[in-house]
């Protein structure tokens, strides 16, 4: 069981760095890991560090930075690249991007070690299409395409390493816990979503999206938002067939 944290378990915080537990959340997620049916596991765009202040919860997998970085089941800490040839380049963008910023209602910049986000969820529609569009171009312009990706639509932009990617997430973890007659399930929320979707899809999942209204994605399968995913845990962690195949 693949699950998305923000859009998915729990509601988006004002700013990426506010961090604000939610009880019901943990609890869910303390009795997935304790059914002996099934197996939890976060794949969040969120830094490592800020999923283990989220969740507590010993014994579960968590994944920051869309998989780069891993607290596994026995807590130990993995990370898939070498930091040191990551972030120089993420180092020479941050100014740019601060400066393309600097004074701009509504827009955020977040550095996730990793990675550089820029959010304008609270910008004006045409003020995020012309400042995210300047910010794309600063990326593209010096960006190591061997290392880096750009990711995000809409008022969200995020350069990446190429290893950040969920689908690579999910392959990642079931190579090194491999599966047998479990059947993998992800519940996501956005585009970054839509790589494990294939992948799950690819493994005769079942994928999940969270969203309102009916849209494009690889998902078979749709909640309308983290209430109704929590419900619907709820349920499963009663009768995980029935929940599964209906």
């Amino acid at each position: 069981m693949f699950l998305d944290y923000d859009g998915t378990l729990a509601g988006f915080a004002p700013t990426p760095d506010v961090i604000i537990s939610d009880p019901e959340v943990i609890d869910i997620l303390t009795r997935l890991e304790n059914h002996p049916q099934i197996q939890p596991a976060i794949i969040s765009g969120r830094r490592l560090n800020h999923i283990l202040s989220l969740l507590p919860v010993p014994g579960v997998l968590l994944a920051g930075t869309y998989g780069i970085e891993l607290r596994t089941p026995d807590g130990k800490r993995v990370n898939r690249l070498d930091y040191t040839k990551i972030r120089p380049g993420l180092e020479l963008l941050k100014p740019r991007w601060e400066q393309i910023i600097s004074g701009q209602e509504g827009f955020y910049l977040e550095d996730k070690g990793w990675s550089l986000a820029i959010h304008a969820r609270f910008a004006d529609d045409q003020a995020a299409a012309e400042i995210l569009s300047t910010a794309r171009a600063a990326a593209v312009d010096g960006m190591d395409e061997s290392l880096f990706r750009i990711m995000g639509k809409g008022k969200f932009l995020e350069v990446s390493p190429k290893l950040a990617n969920k689908g690579a997430a999910i392959e990642y973890i079931l190579e090194r816990y491999p599966m047998g007659e479990e059947l993998p399930v992800y519940v996501g929320d956005d585009d970054k979503d839509e790589e494990a979707f294939a992948v799950v899809n690819q493994l005769s999942g079942i994928s999940i999206v969270v969203s309102e209204n009916e849209r494009e994605t690889h998902a078979v399968l749709r909640l309308p938002d983290p209430a109704g995913v929590r419900e619907w845990l709820k349920d499963l962690l009663a009768d995980p067939r029935s929940k599964i195949s209906g």
